[in-house]
């Protein structure tokens, strides 16, 4: 039998069901799309007909479109601090130059600070007009009226930002400038006053993000005026607490020493009256509007300079150290008075402290060390200066003058002594019998007492006292400290000449007075009678005590040598006079005695 095929076309059913199938599908298509909703398209963008123009620009408002935003309706919407603070910078580097008869300051916007700061009054070792900023450590360490933070990014950026100044080129004050500058995070403004005086006055104020940061004008490191090793190892952090003025030297000089010296970086809290750094002859001193809200930072560094700055050598130099110092207000703006200029009496004596915000607290004098006798060192300097202005116009004589006035008012107190002195060698061959006798017991033996008391009373019978010829000694000691304080910190003795010294304040470049000095006492030993003195005692006193005076006097300033030379020069003269005398006759034909009497 023959295989069939099925045809479905042949199936009476096979319609019935194929419809039934497609119905099904269709109602779970219908079904599927509403349980299962799809994203919504955009909706197309409207475009207008073609043959239409394009509407013009206007200011009203359509109630049918809504404009798409613009961007100055986006700037609108960013956060109000950052609108702000607009960006201020120069767009190249320039100086700007203040005068008054004084001084004449170069600023740099490159950081709104100083890089030169002459004294037209004041010269330097070539006779040009003085520059204060120090040419080495201001490269290394900073310039002037740079602000210090304590963050030294920050302190990078506010020294290398280019601010905008409102001033011209140039100015002659009184005079007014100011520095700007401001990113997207800080701002900073600087305004500085100038008057005809040696004081500035100096606002500045940083703040970041709106709040404001702790920034104080600084003077980073040294003074151009330091030529000499000691020049640098005689500058001081000096400040005025508001009882009494205190100093800090820049390293510590000796074990005995009280003061501590400079730390680099260390923050000392207020009050100050004042605070600053000086040197020799010369200071930067911060005068604050509010002394009790301020505080000061000291620098402390080492730079290396040339050893003879007139004839600079790279391969001779030699490291010192440097100091500065920054005021301020700490988390505020600040608001000083700055004191850049000569210590000199009449100076110091005209700037004041401030006192509610007026010049009526303590002067500047005491940023002058006079040392222990500067109340007899301040004296003798007026006492100087009015010799000058009245007497002789020139410093070396006016010294020579002021050294005899001084040796003529001791004069009757060196007579004395030497006296007593003469009086003591004629006693002293029965005082060496007396030790004889008490020779053979030790030193501990009670009868020891016994010989000092037979001396004594020898010694006062015949009014030879060694007490009363050590008195004028005594007395005059403090004058020589003082007189010596006083030559070593007169800024009227810088590059003062007399005769063949060119600088009262510098030695002796010819080495003439120490010369004379060792022979003037030469000369007063070979005069002073020495009748009974020990060989060895003589000796010192020959021959040790010049070489050391004359030691002494090759270092010193020209003017204190110059002092020292003349008070031994009448010193020669007053115990030329004493062997004139009586009594130094007698004591002449005792020693010759005694010689010849040794000899034999």
């Amino acid at each position: 039998m023959a295989e069939q095929y099925y045809n479905p076309q042949e199936d009476p059913g096979s319609e019935k069901r194929t419809i039934v199938v497609i119905g099904i599908t269709l109602l779970l298509l219908i079904g599927a799309q509403f349980y299962f909703k799809s994203p919504q398209p955009p909706a197309p963008e409207t475009k207008p007909p073609a043959t239409a123009p394009a509407p013009a620009p206007s200011n009203t408002s359509s109630a049918t479109a809504t404009p798409a935003p613009s961007e100055h309706a986006l700037k609108g919407k960013l956060p109000q601090h950052i609108e702000q603070l607009p960006t201020k910078q120069a767009a190249s580097e320039s100086d700007t130059v203040i005068e008054n008869g004084l001084y004449k300051i170069t600023f740099t916007n490159r950081g709104a600070q100083v890089k030169s700061w002459i004294l037209k009054k004041y010269t330097d070792l070539k006779g040009q007009p003085l520059e204060l900023v120090h040419p080495i450590a201001a490269q290394q360490d900073g310039y002037p009226l740079s602000l210090y933070t304590y963050e030294p990014t920050l302190n990078k950026k506010l020294s290398e930002a280019l601010y905008v100044s409102n001033g011209a080129a140039s100015l002659i004050a009184p005079a007014t400038v100011t520095f700007e500058y401001a990113d997207q995070d800080v701002a900073v403004s600087k305004k500085l006053s100038f008057d005809h005086s040696y004081v500035v006055h100096v606002e500045t104020s940083v703040t970041r993000n709106g709040q404001p940061v702790t920034a104080y004008p600084a003077w980073p490191a040294g003074l151009g005026d330091q030529t000499t090793a000691s020049h640098y190892a005689n500058a001081q952090i000096v400040w005025h607490d508001g009882e009494k003025a205190h100093r800090q030297p820049v390293s510590q000089r000796n074990w005995l020493s009280s003061n501590s010296w400079v730390v680099g970086g260390g923050t000392s809290p207020g009050p100050f009256e004042w605070a600053g750094m000086v040197d020799q002859y010369f200071g930067v001193v911060f005068l604050p509007q509010e002394p009790r809200n301020v505080a000061m930072v000291t620098f402390h560094d080492q730079i290396k300079v040339p050893q003879d700055p007139t004839n600079p050598d790279p391969n001779k130099q030699m490291t010192v150290p440097v100091i500065g110092a920054a005021v301020g207000t700490p988390g505020a703006p600040t608001n000083v008075n700055l004191f850049v200029g000569p210590k000199a009496t009449d100076v110091l004596g005209s700037v004041h402290a401030l006192v509610s915000g007026k010049p009526a607290g303590p002067n500047l004098e005491p940023t002058v060390d006079l040392g222990t006798f500067g109340f007899i060192a301040k004296p003798l300097f007026l006492w100087l200066k009015w010799t000058h202005d009245h007497w002789v116009a020139n410093w070396g004589w006016s010294i020579i003058i002021l050294t005899i006035i001084i040796n003529l008012a001791f004069l009757p107190l060196r007579f004395n002594q030497i006296k007593t002195s003469l009086k003591m060698q004629k006693l002293q061959p029965k005082m060496e019998e007396i030790k004889k006798r008490y020779e053979k017991y030790p030193m501990r033996d009670p009868r020891r007492a016994d010989m000092n008391k037979e001396i004594w009373d020898l010694q006062s019978k015949e009014g030879a006292n060694p007490l009363t010829g050590c008195l004028p000694l005594l007395l005059q000691l403090p004058f020589i400290y003082a007189f010596y304080a006083m030559l070593g910190n007169a800024i009227e003795l810088r590059h003062a000449p007399w005769l063949w010294l060119h600088d009262l304040s510098s030695p002796d470049p010819l080495h003439i007075l120490p010369i004379l000095t060792i022979g003037t006492m030469l000369l007063i030993t070979r005069l002073t009678p020495q009748v009974g003195m020990d060989p060895t005692q003589r000796m010192m006193m020959n021959v040790m005590s010049p070489i050391m005076f004359g030691f002494f006097t090759w270092a010193v300033a020209g003017g204190l040598a110059l002092y020292w030379t003349v008070g031994n020069v009448i010193g020669v003269a007053q115990q030329y006079a004493m062997n004139r005398t009586h009594l130094g006759k007698e004591l002449r034909e005792l020693q010759e005695k005694r010689a010849r009497k040794k000899n034999k």
